[in-house]
């Protein structure tokens, strides 16, 4: 990984271009009279847009980012999809069935299938892939996650990827055998880091592949014209796309920002349409506003303990510090009203095994709230007790430590609050600021103390999440392990029970918190800014912005 990383660095450096200044400083969002981005779209529809700095990877195995995601979605896509309504539906497979017992997926692909070169697409592309992300010299986040349901996967992952249960009878059907039925496998489908990658320009050109604009084939409704690390991400309409008339959108540019103020600086300068970074200290003048928007994300944000670190390996310590933080205070003063206070792990908006039932409603139904926000003071008083208990009264013999996090959103102000609400138990903290580049791959690496984190959904399950805690799950950044953990979603995994799947869930959640394997801190929501010019662009909870279907009104 960190040579992937030092090749987007190489591709940095080379490049001499810059984005020029962003002007404005205006208090208040406007329509920008003579609207520079605007102006852009005088021929066909050119959408100017921020959602971030240099994403890490824009490779879809690699990728473990939401900003990477947002790219990646309007790159490639998999074998199924998302509709508007967050409905599964075919991506690039026209039909697919699943075997009576549950073990075998058939997928259909679409007649006419192409890459952004123009060359076929076919259903060994999609054996290439699968395989690609089981290869343990890939190194894939999510490979362990999306796959070990699949037969051979053990195999595929001790590195005989042809064990890996894929195959392709010929160029329109590709084949999926389970180990075990996985009741929300079609889900798993339609996730870009299963979104199929061209084996001959990987070969090609290595790892380099998805850095360089000439050898980025994909098979999305876009594709990359002009990437300037630093400076913007240039995409236009893929033509060879299957379903290029129903994209509206010429060219999206994404600008390329970490500073929220400068983002918005160019927002108020007409330079962009829309900003996903906006100014948190903005939030209370930009409450009225119609171009402020607020809606519902399937998210947790959570802090990360490396539990590599003795400090941390005592539950009574890691306990302590989540009873010493008062999350209704972060949520309606840190977060400003647009967070809600986590009271579980696993947040609103994901199903239970009844048709239209909410697991988080079932927890509190069942378990109650595991956190409480109306007690504080006791919590408290109930913190300073763990901590002795664990032999550091009053935090005394306690390390110094570290909080390690981006400067974007609400991340440093929380910073500041843990650093203060922690010295209320004599624990000293220092805030470590790290650039967006290096934040992710640093803490997947365990090269921190705490760490900032946060989960936004993939799919509808609470499996999503709730899987990252596992032992051999590339994403979990803090190295909980607990094989009686492992052994309840493994078991939730393989079961074909609906029912069994959710309360073997549910009990993993509970074990969970009780081991305070990571402190959840608010369940989340999204804000942005858009102009009101740009239009038929559209959210999903998960996280993503559709941008392909936008328009400007002239």
């Amino acid at each position: 990984m960190k040579k992937k990383f030092a090749l987007v660095m190489a591709a940095a450096m080379l490049s001499s271009a810059l984005l020029s200044g962003c002007g404005g400083n205006d208090s208040k969002p406007n329509g920008g009279e003579g609207s520079q981005a605007v102006q852009a779209g005088e021929e066909g529809n050119h959408l100017v847009v921020e959602i971030g700095p240099d994403p890490e990877t824009i490779d879809p195995a690699l990728n473990s980012a939401s900003d990477g995601a947002i790219m990646l979605l309007h790159l490639f896509e998999p074998l199924l999809s998302f509709d508007k309504d967050c409905n599964i539906v075919g991506g690039m497979a026209e039909t697919w069935e699943v075997s009576e017992d549950g073990l075998t997926y058939t997928f259909h692909l679409r007649d006419g299938l192409k890459w952004s070169d123009g060359s076929p697409l076919t259903a060994n592309d999609f054996v290439y892939t699968f395989k690609r992300v089981a290869d343990p010299m890939t190194a894939a986040p999510y490979g362990y996650d999306l796959l070990c349901m699949v037969k051979g996967y053990d195999e595929a992952a001790a590195g005989d990827v042809d064990a890996l249960g894929v195959s392709a009878p010929d160029d329109q059907t590709f084949v999926v055998e389970l180990a075990h039925p996985c009741v929300y496998f079609d889900k798993i489908c339609s996730y870009t880091t299963l979104s199929p990658v061209q084996q001959a320009t990987i070969e090609a050109n290595g790892e380099a592949w998805a850095i360089d604009p000439a050898t980025y084939i994909c098979n999305g409704s876009m594709n990359i014209k002009e990437w300037v690390p630093g400076s913007h991400i240039l995409l236009e309409k893929n033509e060879n796309y299957w379903n290029a008339d129903a994209v509206t959108a010429d060219t999206i540019k994404f600008i390329l920002m970490e500073d929220a103020n400068a983002a918005y600086s160019a927002y108020n300068a007409g330079e962009v349409m829309f900003i996903k970074d906006v100014p948190t200290e903005e939030i209370p003048n930009l409450r009225e506003n119609p171009e402020f928007h607020v809606e519902p994300l399937l998210g947790t944000y959570y802090i990360s303990l490396n539990l590599n670190r003795d400090y941390f390996k005592d539950v009574k310590v890691r306990q302590a510090l989540s009873l010493a933080l008062d999350r209704q205070y972060i949520a309606d003063t840190i977060m400003q009203g647009t967070y809600t206070p986590a009271k579980n792990f696993v947040g609103p908006g994901i199903s239970d095994a009844e048709p239209g039932s909410s697991f988080s409603d079932v927890t509190i139904e069942t378990y109650g709230e595991f956190f409480h926000t109306d007690d504080f003071e006791g919590d408290l008083a109930k913190a300073k007790e763990l901590l002795a208990d664990a032999g550091y009264p009053g935090g005394e013999g306690f390390p110094m430590i570290e909080y390690m996090t981006n400067d974007a959103g609400y991340h440093k102000p929380l910073a500041e609050y843990l650093q203060s609400a922690w010295g209320e138990l004599g624990i000293n903290m220092d805030i470590k600021i790290v650039e967006w580049a290096t934040f992710t791959p640093t803490r997947r690496n365990g090269d921190y103390d705490i760490a900032r984190n946060g989960w936004i959904y993939d799919y509808d399950d609470p499996s999503n999440i709730l899987n990252l805690l596992e032992t051999n799950n590339g994403n979990n950044d803090g190295k909980y392990s607990n094989p009686k953990y492992d052994a309840l979603t493994e078991k939730a995994r393989k079961t074909a029970d609906r029912e069994e799947h959710y309360q073997l869930l549910h009990e993993a959640e509970q074990l969970l918190l009780n081991d305070m394997a990571m402190i959840p801190i608010a369940w989340q929501n999204e804000f942005w800014l858009q102009k009101p010019e740009l239009k038929g662009t559209y959210h999903s909870p998960y996280g993503y912005w559709y941008f392909m279907y936008g328009s400007v009104e002239k």
